[in-house]
């Protein structure tokens, strides 16, 4: 009897000690930032020297949680949410339980982190589950990267990115079903909810081109932009003010934590100087993401989509002018079913351990704090910086090898073709650069 033709019971069986194993991931990442929860956040040394740091419990306050929906608020501009509307309205109905069942703000602060986290923690849960069954049963165990490693549980509960992460999961999975409408409704709240989703869009795009498999993409991405406008709409017409903060603090924001970009802007090198970041976020962005759609379209086997999601996501990511700590739940899944190779996945979260470590000491020392004695300098910093660029960047050399050799691929070595391809999975070419130029 095949898997999908199992009982529910015992089609669901293989996925309760995957489930089980998250949960502990969830509760562990809870634990870490114990010291905060107990002690406040308010001392930042103690914050950062106890490395439980959270965004949850200051944006309750600063960004009008307290009082009113962020959208709609009546405050300055730089204190209104900087999320899209679904995580901001996901913000907002917390807020409201939390104020229901505390009266006192600093209270209400604390059980708004408890219910957010419980949130988070679920959507972990989900995200590994849903991971699972798009690696399929010969892959079953890969999620556990997803599940329990060390930068997962580190990160966690930084920000709500775990929200996004299991909508993005949803996505992958409605697609191998061939759920094109579903598919496409999750594609576009994940990407009305974190703005990283919007680069799968352009792996699907590739590999429509060279499949030819129009109709599924078109009525994906048109459920996509039709789930996108009906959560979107409401505040764009009502609140138009609160909607476009997002867009425009990602437009104004300047380099951040995190990016390359600030090592050249700390180091003074004179390009910097002469062209706005912005634009060479973009161009070095436009540059790697046609490299990609050149390998896509002229490899000699079609690759796989989660090959080409991770690409896109890590060029994405190692051009943006910010790089938070909790972006590697983004890139967890996607790098795991790209390529399930334990040794350069050891090696890039050993990288965002020491990430995660760094940047709490470099803010030590930087100003209002300037703590030299706790702290970390310029240069430390930046071998964790760039630690992360380095080992993501083996594992994409690694991916595009698998894709110029497909031999190489320890997933399509188990006699699949692409676990998440849904209408790809072992369509022929229709057209590639080869044939092009023939």
């Amino acid at each position: 009897m095949t898997e999908a033709r199992a009982p529910w019971g015992a089609r669901a069986v293989p996925y309760l000690p995957l489930g089980l194993i998250a949960a502990l991931g969830a509760t562990l990442a809870y634990v870490v930032r114990l010291p905060c929860r107990t002690g406040g956040w308010n001392d930042q040394v103690a914050t950062y020297t106890n490395f439980c740091y959270t965004d949850i419990y200051p944006l309750y306050f600063d960004r009008a949680l307290a009082t009113q929906n962020p959208y709609f608020a009546d405050v300055p501009f730089d204190k209104q949410v900087e999320y899209p509307v679904v995580l901001g309205e996901v913000m907002q109905v917390i807020s409201w339980i939390a104020r229901w069942l505390e009266p006192d703000a600093v209270a209400q602060a604390v059980r708004f982190y408890d219910l957010t986290v419980i949130l988070l923690g679920v959507c972990l849960v989900a995200g590994v589950l849903l991971m699972a069954a798009v690696a399929g049963p010969s892959r079953r165990w890969d999620p556990l990267w997803y599940a329990i490693s060390p930068a997962v549980v580190l990160a966690a509960y930084i920000n709500w990115d775990l929200v996004a992460g299991a909508l993005s999961m949803g996505v992958l999975l409605a697609w191998k079903q061939r759920r094109l409408v579903l598919a496409g409704v999750l594609l576009g709240l994940a990407i009305a909810t974190k703005f990283y989703p919007l680069m799968f869009v352009g792996a699907l795009f590739l590999l429509t081109l060279r499949t030819a498999r129009w109709r599924p993409f078109l009525v994906t991405m048109g459920s996509a932009v039709a789930a996108w406008l009906v959560v979107n709409l409401p505040f764009m017409i009502f609140a138009w003010e609160g909607w476009r903060r997002f867009y425009v603090f990602s437009q104004e924001r300047g380099v951040d934590w995190g990016s390359p970009w600030l090592f050249f802007q700390t180091k003074g090198w004179p390009v910097l100087g002469e062209i706005d970041v912005s634009t060479l976020g973009m161009v070095s962005l436009a540059v790697l993401c046609l490299g990609i759609a050149v390998l896509t379209l002229a490899a000699p086997r079609r690759p796989r989509l989660a090959q080409i999601c991770f690409l896109a996501l890590a060029a994405f990511m190692m051009t943006n002018k910010v790089w938070s700590p909790q972006f590697v739940l983004w890139l967890v899944p996607f790098a795991v079913l790209a390529r399930p190779n334990w040794k350069p996945l050891v090696l890039w979260q050993l990288a965002e351990v020491w990430y995660f470590v760094a940047i709490w000491l470099y803010l030590l020392s930087q100003p209002p704090l300037g703590r030299d004695d706790l702290g970390i300098s310029d240069d430390t910093y930046f071998t964790a910086v760039w630690g992360r660029v380095i080992t993501i960047g083996i594992m994409m050399a690694f991916v595009v090898r698998d894709i110029l050799r497909p031999d190489k691929d320890v997933v399509r070595r188990t006699g699949v073709d692409d676990q998440a391809g849904g209408v790809f999975d072992d369509a022929p070419d229709r057209f590639t650069l080869t044939s092009a130029l023939r």
